[in-house]
């Protein structure tokens, strides 16, 4: 028996082969993943480091159908920090032709999965033709209506609260806006997810490989997110450490800072 009939067993009557029926579970309206240790999961296997992000790529997939049918209305995923610019020059050069390959394989599957694509973070500073195809998967699938793929690329979570700071000081310089009138839902509303609305903030946050802490990712928006670390990479991130993720979001209690 598997570890995950063995988990569920008791409590699970329905089953498609060894998996857990995701209806019985508890989905996140907005799951956030940090996809972490692409590089790990190559050097384990003597691989170059670019191999693992290849890889990663196909899990970003895999992932995204999966949340997509469990009914998660938006998917955001960390694929590239202001940070990750410091990386050696060959594999930054690779991670920009990634969204390239990525897009031109998977948009069929996006429009067929009724899948839209959405970015957060400073996309004029990627290539011409990084940028190129990031805008040319969103205008093609822009009239998609169910789950929101959401790809933080060249986002940091800092500079995001920095830029909408300075968004607002600017309208109170101007005399359009006052000091007092500066609330938490005009602060998130000029932040780059303040397009998702009631949405913009993550239920679940995963981070893989065993590392714990947000690394610059949604700050601001993860103050009541309820956090998932495992020690899988993220290229083994397969459909059980995906169910098993979200069981273990079934069990969490959110208060939001209250008493039930």
């Amino acid at each position: 028996m598997s570890l995950l009939a063995s988990l569920f067993s008791k409590q699970k009557k329905h089953r498609v082969g060894h998996h857990m029926v995701l209806n019985d579970l508890k989905v996140p309206k907005h799951l956030a993943i940090i996809m972490d240790g692409n590089g790990r999961w190559a050097k384990k296997r003597h691989l170059p480091r670019v191999a693992g992000h290849k890889q990663g790529m196909e899990t970003v997939k895999t992932v995204t159908k999966l949340a997509s049918h469990a009914g998660v209305q938006v998917l955001t995923v960390y694929a590239f920090s202001t940070e990750n610019w410091s990386r050696p020059q060959d594999e930054v050069s690779f991670l920009m032709k990634l969204p390239v390959t990525f897009f031109d394989t998977f948009v069929p599957e996006l429009i067929k999965e009724n899948v839209r694509v959405e970015t957060i973070g400073d996309i004029d500073a990627l290539p011409a033709s990084t940028k190129k195809a990031v805008l040319d998967a969103k205008e093609q699938t822009g009239k998609n209506t169910g789950m929101v793929l959401n790809f933080a690329l060249n986002y940091g979570g800092q500079t995001e609260i920095i830029e909408a700071a300075q968004a607002l000081a600017t309208e109170v310089q101007q005399g359009t806006l006052t000091p007092e009138a500066i609330t938490k839902e005009a602060f998130a509303a000029k932040l780059t997810t303040g397009f998702l609305g009631d949405l913009a903030d993550p239920d679940l946050i995963i981070r893989t490989s065993g590392e714990e802490r947000l690394s610059n990712f949604l700050p601001f928006q993860a103050a009541y997110s309820e956090f998932y670390f495992t020690p899988v990479l993220w290229p083994d991130f397969d459909q059980e450490q995906f169910e098993l993720a979200l069981d273990a979001y079934t069990k969490r209690d959110r208060r939001f800072g209250k008493v039930k």
